[in-house]
């Protein structure tokens, strides 16, 4: 601890102990220190449990108390970067990401994270769709698999474009679609026929899905238009002479 410099000191663990939830609350009058390693807890008296099951209780409990930092983020790894020699990055494994950004000396703008849900509750629904298509990028690189980078936008448009990080499963379809023909099409076939039968459902046939699926024209490209042209009533055409026939050009015999 001394070498690491954490700055814990005897007092500091004592109030981690009394800020903690635990099942026998302690507070401070019934810690007493001894030296600069020895901590002494004294069990309250409940009338719920005796002093003995009382000590179980903090016996199991206590191993879990945060004594420094983040309660959610679990250890810390120090890594060279690959793509610059000369500077290190900071692998935190833990889920709470806003009090990681918060933390003294943490350059946000310069703080990634890979969990989409977590990055649409803390930053908004825009960085979460740059945290996708990032991580898909950086996930078929390093499989050494080239990938357009407008496919994954693509993607990531139809996973977040509802305001929420919606996947590509059946239940990320159903909130993307309404459309049965769409969800038919995708799982469990017979069970959306079904209830769309029985509730009488209506489908528009207005994706790609559908009408491959009814043959139809898709409404994309040149199908999305239908144009008709209304001639009106058509002018009478009058024969046009030839140029022998033209009083200039006409010939005497």
């Amino acid at each position: 601890v001394r070498l690491l410099q954490l700055e814990i000191t005897m007092g500091s663990i004592a109030q981690s102990i009394c800020s903690t939830k635990l099942p026998v609350p302690v507070k401070l009058n019934q810690i007493r220190i001894l030296g600069k390693t020895i901590l002494v807890i004294r069990p309250p008296d409940l009338a719920k449990c005796s002093k003995m099951m009382a000590i179980q209780y903090l016996k199991y409990n206590l191993t879990n108390v945060v004594v420094k930092g983040l309660p959610g983020v679990v250890r810390c790894v120090i890594t060279a970067d690959e793509k610059k020699g000369d500077s290190y990055k900071l692998l935190v494994e833990g889920t709470d990401y806003l009090s990681v950004m918060a933390t003294m000396g943490i350059d946000g703008r310069r703080t990634y994270f890979n969990n989409a849900l977590t990055v649409a509750e803390v930053l908004g629904i825009e960085a979460a769709r740059t945290s996708i298509i990032s991580e898909i990028l950086s996930t078929m690189e390093s499989h050494g698999i080239g990938l357009d980078q407008r496919h994954v936008m693509l993607l990531a448009d139809v996973m977040t474009y509802r305001g929420e990080v919606l996947g590509i499963t059946r239940n990320g379809l159903v909130k993307m679609k309404e459309s049965v023909l769409l969800l038919a099409s995708f799982e469990k076939t017979t069970d959306h026929l079904y209830e769309a039968a029985f509730f009488s459902q209506e489908d528009k046939i207005a994706g790609v899905s559908e009408c491959i699926i009814m043959g139809t024209p898709m409404t994309i490209g040149t199908g999305l238009f239908k144009v008709l042209y209304n001639h009106g009533k058509r002018p009478s055409v009058k024969p046009k002479l030839t140029i022998f026939e033209t009083p200039q050009f006409r010939l005497k015999i």
